[in-house]
């Protein structure tokens, strides 16, 4: 089985927003922001050339995906976005120092979401805004619980990528994470996007089946069998080919908080000496 590029392992979720659908208000030209989970930046690109007086910057765990979101921005003449390496979760961020935090589900992947949360609600000024998207649960009835149909018998057990992506599903999960993290106003709204798999049903098939939740469940499966679900998943897929590549509608979550930050007081003027 052929693995694809690091910078492709996220490709559903990055295209997951079409650029007219708002994930944050980071439209204001001035604004600060950090995107977490940036991936090879198509979300920071878009933020910078929002914010394009402010400063953009994404922050990820894979060198692979950072070096193509350079070369990319580079290539595009964005000059206002850089690119950090790191976990989100522990990596020092400048106290209050964006405007907007966000994320297209990178954030389901902390190990601790109370202490990441807390950590990035301390980035963020006192009127600023988190915004992130996240996955809805998949009903038995959905469209890709239908083009996937040859895979379900085998999908018994929770990859720890699948562990991650499902950490976040319940908007009542995701109220009391943000609550106990010290965000007020909160809002969880539903949103139907197209979710973009490959060029076309066998392009999109080699990709499904090297995602890690089902590598990791057809890992002992004989390579006959494998044949056999690869042929049924890309017959099934064919219903979704259109001239743009193979398209599935797809649930999600987008969410937005305040950091509930009491504004600093401004200091007090030193009285100025009446002495001679």
């Amino acid at each position: 089985m052929t693995l694809r590029r690091p910078d492709e392992h996220r490709r559903p979720l990055c295209l997951a927003v079409r650029p007219g659908l708002q994930l944050g208000p980071c439209s204001a030209a001035g604004d600060r922001v950090l995107d977490v989970g940036c991936g090879t930046g198509q979300t920071t690109r878009i933020a910078a050339r929002q914010a394009y007086c402010g400063d953009v910057v994404g922050i990820d765990l894979s060198a692979p995906m950072l070096d193509r979101a350079r070369r990319d921005a580079a290539a595009e003449g964005i000059g206002n976005v850089t690119f950090e390496q790191g976990d989100a979760q522990v990596h020092p961020l400048p106290g209050r120092g964006f405007d907007v935090v966000l994320s297209r589900g990178g954030v389901t992947f902390f190990a601790d979401h109370i202490a990441a949360f807390t950590h990035l609600r301390h980035s963020l000024v006192p009127a600023g805004r988190l915004a992130f998207l996240g996955p809805q649960p998949a009903g038995p009835d959905s469209s890709y619980a239908r083009a996937t149909a040859a895979l379900s018998p085998f999908l018994r057990e929770a990859s720890p990528a699948a562990r991650g992506m499902g950490s976040l599903l319940d908007p009542a999960r995701i109220r009391q994470m943000l609550t106990a993290s010290g965000f007020t106003d909160i809002d969880v709204a539903p949103a139907e996007v197209p979710m973009t798999f490959g060029a076309d049903a066998g392009d999109a098939t080699d990709f499904i089946l090297a995602m890690g939740p089902v590598r990791y469940n057809l890992r002992d499966v004989d390579p006959e069998t494998t044949a056999r679900i690869r042929s049924e998943v890309r017959d099934a897929l064919v219903e979704f080919e259109i001239i743009d590549g193979v398209r599935i509608p797809g649930h999600v979550w987008i969410v937005a908080a305040s950091p509930g930050l009491t504004p600093r007081a401004a200091s007090p003027e030193t009285p100025r000496s009446t002495e001679a």
